[in-house]
């Protein structure tokens, strides 16, 4: 599947692009198990566009900009506004080799 084809709602998504951006680590503490969770955002584009991959924990360390991904078993929902990729419980995100 390309990026350009993501839509709000999919599932089951795989998809592969490029990080060309890596934002800032927050962490907070979750209300559902009151352990502290890690939470970077960071841009994943192909040829056909790009969107907000949502990176957690120790996917945060996994990749840097220029890194070549894929994603699989991802979902698209919404923040703010804008659609986000996330890989979630049963997702996975590997690092490619070039």
């Amino acid at each position: 599947m390309k990026i350009g084809d993501l839509k709000i709602g999919m599932n089951n998504v795989t998809v592969e692009g490029t990080i060309t951006e890596k934002g800032e680590t927050r962490s907070f503490v979750s209300r559902k198990t009151g352990r502290r969770v890690y939470i970077a955002e960071a841009k994943l584009a192909d040829e056909t566009g790009e969107i907000t991959l949502v990176l957690w924990n120790r996917q945060i360390e996994m990749v840097e900009e220029g890194d070549k991904v894929l994603v699989e078993n991802g979902y698209i929902n919404e923040f703010n506004g804008n659609p986000q990729l996330n890989v979630g419980r049963y997702g996975k995100l590997e690092k490619l080799e070039e």
